[in-house]
């Protein structure tokens, strides 16, 4: 009878099988089995941040077409970033700020830091690109903005993922666009909106995507409606397409993700690579 050795010789030859050979096959032995209910609610990171590139660009184009003026802007991103800070607290008790050891202080003298390096480089930035033409800036921070959905960290463990060249290339887009404002001031608030937007923001919804999912599903919605309010001010086809995207990333990728599920068809036997799962270590010894 055949036997699966190689140290004794066997009237076989060596690519010789019997029938019990398919008795080990097993099929979508790791597969995930995935909920619809979770699946949506996991493209809620992407529904976000591509609203968050469309407000960005929906509030630069009212302060360049001077319908939104930088002291208003200021003063609502001062406000709205206080209160996501009592938020940002708020949600775990302080629990994430204790583990951290960083106090409110250190955060403060950061804010202040930041802030008083962006408006004194503002006539720089407001100048860095004035031998560049209009359309070339336009184009590179289409390509920076796109480059930021990509690399951006929706909690997948890939290896395209790097917030910090994600955050950089969000950056980047700002300062292009913030060169072709009429003032250094539209500068120094356009920088910092993309801070909050793209440094901050983020932070938040993680946070309540971890502690309080409910609230986080209804910030979501929320802000989808207002970037969907925003862009209906400026093109109401862009809004409807807008909508169509959002929506075919949170409904239908998802119930096209779990019906290919359906097809997929893994298979295990012996022929798979052997794994030592017994613990060695007393041989190194």
């Amino acid at each position: 009878r055949w036997q699966k050795v190689l140290y004794e010789r066997q009237p076989f030859p060596d690519n010789y099988v019997d029938q019990r050979f398919l008795e080990e096959l097993r099929k979508n032995v790791h597969a995930r089995q995935y909920r619809y209910q979770a699946v949506v609610f996991q493209s809620g990171a992407v529904v976000q941040q591509l609203c968050s590139v469309c407000v960005f660009v929906l509030t630069w184009w009212y302060m360049d077409a001077g319908m939104l003026s930088p002291q208003g802007l200021f003063g609502a991103a001062l406000v709205s970033s206080l209160l996501g800070y009592v938020l940002f607290d708020a949600v775990d008790g302080g629990a994430g700020r204790w583990a951290s050891g960083r106090t409110r202080w250190a955060d403060l003298k950061s804010t202040l830091v930041f802030a008083a390096f962006t408006y004194g480089f503002s006539p720089v930035l407001k100048t860095l690109t004035e031998s560049i033409s209009t359309d070339t800036i336009y184009a590179m921070s289409a390509l920076m903005l796109l480059g930021h959905l990509i690399f951006f960290d929706y909690g997948a463990n890939a290896a395209i993922v790097s917030s910090t060249l994600s955050l950089n290339m969000a950056i980047f887009a700002s300062v292009c666009l913030a060169s072709r404002l009429p003032r250094a001031l539209h500068a120094f608030v356009m920088v910092t909106f993309a801070m909050q937007m793209f440094a901050l923001w983020p932070m938040l919804q993680k946070k309540l995507k971890a502690r309080t999912p409910r609230c986080y599903v209804g910030v979501t919605v929320l802000f989808a409606l207002a970037a969907l309010a925003g862009l209906a001010t400026v093109s109401s086809v862009g809004a409807v397409l807008f909508a169509s995207l959002l929506l075919a990333i949170s409904c239908l990728c998802p119930y096209c993700l779990i019906r290919l599920q359906l097809l997929k068809d893994n298979i295990h036997g012996p022929w798979d690579e052997a794994e030592i799962k017994e613990d060695l270590s007393r041989f190194l010894m």
